[in-house]
């Protein structure tokens, strides 16, 4: 639209009873996705009160959140530790036997866990990174050090099978360990002997175990530790609020560890709120290639053809059907789809020999087709297995679905997953919504972000409690975690930011991005919110740099805008609600929280240049001869300097 003469774009806001709002393009940081369970909410009147009762309840909720965390930040204040001594040598003859190359962020996430042996306060730490990134590696340098120290560590996994892995991971890595003595590892799960348990547990409250692996079952009454120093948890959302509460009161005194490649929702929530320190793993190993993902119908030909071809390749073939009392009858359906391949059943109701049986046989390469239920979720790492068939695709959740996918494509090859949906069933939104981010979030180190649209679209939940959805649903992710970060602020006793100061700016020069340079809106639209978002002149020159080798060079109109936005932040930083252009001068609008002391308002307008004037209005007059962005630009830096920001 032309306002004043100046073509200027602006964004149609649809309100109740066909009412509309035109926002100019440069607030549209005003403006935030709504992401909730339900992902649809009831549109407000124009000029109602209904939105703002809605925030000012939720923020009242986020305010005893917020006092919550604070008791929680003083407790972990509260606890002391001795450090960790380290012993460089030994440190490097262990780091050394890793017989893979470490990736930029393992070594980074090891330097933070390091950095945290050495505070006097226990931490708890979580490691995303994707499934097949080295995690456990970096688990396993941190129980190097606590072994090294003398103290005894305890690995917590959700499925026997995981445990029975880890185990075995770690059994191998601290073979011929460079600390002077046999690092004693035992196992806690229901494959281990009655008499074989009842002796580890004696010699783990004498201290003669240095590490223990296992399910749940390692956080029993009778499992007594002599000097536990870290506890590492693996897959913790799998974990039930019982044994969630029991890993808590363990957790106050000792250093804790979680890994997860799709965190829970309030898991990655309390990272982002700072309650526990995060470290992201998203580099793959080297030669890794991202798993190819379908979705499809159950058909025999497709099944017989993707098996045939993995077995031709030497491989190995994962079929996910998660009902028992049918798994039998399906494995029957694939011996006569596929004759020639060697088929296995496993679930976790199977007798424990007869599973472990069949876990082994599949580690040996005895089976080509493992038929089983979720029980190879977590853990199951056979480099040799690179095509998934997940039946029944649509009753899985999001996060569910991602850990699935990753037990394939842990080698060099090229891994395929396919989501198999039933015949003529008409599928649910949110089933679709999920299967579509999965097929999209097929590249390498997707499980952030998988974790981060589950925090979406589920909510962050009661951080504290166990609510899932919390408040989430009616404002939208976004804005709750704003409003969280205000009410934290405010606890603390800080100067929240300021998240409603969106100063109008007047300049009376075209500003905007013209169709012809971007001609697709939504890409326009990216770049319009991510300039809202810049905060220094070094943000704006990385989105310079990409619209030239993306489009060119930015013509005059673009060029005003990124200086537009330049000064948007100045204001902020300033105080100006308000700033413009009348023919020969600007006037500012100050909010009553500006940095700008009445006194030195005065003292400007007093100079004796005449350039600064003040109106009865309480605006700061300032003459100009020629008004451009650059030389407003100029203008209001000199006023940060001269109140003193910098």
């Amino acid at each position: 639209m032309s306002i004043g003469g100046v073509e200027s774009e602006f964004i149609q806001v649809a309100y109740k009873d066909r009412d509309k709002l035109y926002l100019p393009v440069y607030r549209v940081g005003q403006l935030q996705k709504y992401s909730g369970a339900s992902n649809t909410t009831a549109l407000d009147k124009l000029g109602g009160t209904t939105w703002e009762k809605t925030k000012i309840k939720v923020k009242g909720h986020l305010r005893d959140i917020a006092s919550e965390l604070l008791v929680l930040y003083a407790k972990r204040a509260e606890v002391k530790r001795p450090h960790l001594n380290f012993d460089e040598v030994a440190t490097n003859i262990f780091e050394r036997n890793f017989p893979f190359e470490e990736t930029i962020d393992q070594l980074r996430a090891i330097s933070e866990i390091q950095k945290d042996f050495a505070k006097d306060q226990p931490m708890d730490r979580l490691i995303c990174g994707d499934v097949g990134f080295g995690k456990t590696e970096v688990a396993m340098r941190a129980a190097f050090e606590v072994v090294a120290n003398g103290k005894q560590v305890v690995v917590l996994a959700p499925t026997t099978v995981l445990s029975f892995q880890h185990f075995e991971t770690f059994k191998k890595r601290f073979q011929n360990s460079p600390i002077g003595r046999e690092v004693n590892i035992r196992a806690l799960n229901r494959f281990v002997e009655p008499a074989e348990t009842k002796k580890t547990l004696k010699e783990l409250e004498a201290g003669s175990v240095d590490i223990l692996i296992g399910t749940h079952r390692v956080i029993s009454k009778d499992v007594q530790f002599k000097d536990l120093g870290l506890l590492i948890i693996d897959e913790e959302q799998k974990f039930g609020v019982l044994h969630k509460e029991k890993i808590k009161k363990i957790k106050t005194a000792v250093d804790t560890l979680t890994l997860s490649a799709t965190p829970i929702p309030r898991t990655l929530n309390m990272s982002f709120t700072g309650v526990r320190d995060l470290s992201i793993i998203n580099t793959a190993p080297v030669d890794r290639l991202p798993t190819r993902t379908f979705v499809s119908n159950p058909d025999s030909e497709l099944i017989r053809k993707a098996i045939m071809a993995e077995i031709a390749r030497g491989g190995q073939v994962y079929y996910i059907h998660n009902r028992v009392q049918s798994i039998y009858g399906v494995a029957d359906e694939l011996r006569k789809i596929v004759p020639e391949a060697r088929i296995r059943i496993g679930h976790g109701q199977q007798d424990e020999h007869e599973l472990e049986a069949t876990m082994l046989a599949f580690f040996n390469h005895e089976i080509d087709v493992l038929v089983c239920t979720t029980i190879v979720e977590s853990g199951m790492d056979v480099p040799r297995a690179n095509t998934m068939f997940i039946d029944q695709a649509h009753m899985f959740g999001l996060s569910q679905l991602y850990q699935l996918r990753g037990r394939v494509g842990r080698s060099k090859a090229r891994a395929y997953c396919y989501l198999l949906l039933p015949k003529e069933k008409k599928i649910e939104k949110d089933a679709q919504e999920r299967l579509k981010i999965i097929q999209e979030n097929s590249a390498l180190g997707s499980g952030i972000k998988i974790a981060q649209y589950d925090l979406e679209l589920r909510g962050a939940g009661n951080i504290l409690g166990d609510d899932q959805s919390g408040h989430v649903n009616s404002v939208g992710y976004e804005l709750y975690m704003d409003l969280l970060n205000e009410a934290l602020a405010e606890a603390k006793g800080e100067t929240p930011p300021d998240l409603e100061l969106d100063p109008e700016i007047n300049l009376r020069i075209p500003a905007l991005i013209p169709d012809q340079y971007i001609s697709d809106l939504r890409i326009r639209l990216s770049y319009y919110k991510a300039l809202t978002e810049i905060r220094s002149q070094e943000d704006l020159d990385q989105i310079e740099l990409e619209l030239r080798d993306q489009f060119g060079e930015p013509p005059e109109p673009v060029v005003n805008l990124m200086g537009l936005m330049l000064i948007r932040r100045q204001c902020k930083d300033l105080g100006v609600r308000d700033v413009s252009a009348g023919p020969k001068s600007i006037s500012l609008i100050f909010t009553p929280q500006t940095r700008m002391k009445p006194e030195q308002a005065i003292k400007l307008a007093m100079r004796e240049n005449k350039k600064y004037s003040l109106t009865p209005d309480h605006r700061l007059n300032v003459r100009m001869n020629v008004i451009t962005w650059s030389k407003v630009f100029e203008e209001l830096n000199f006023l940060l300097d001269y109140v003193g920001v910098k």
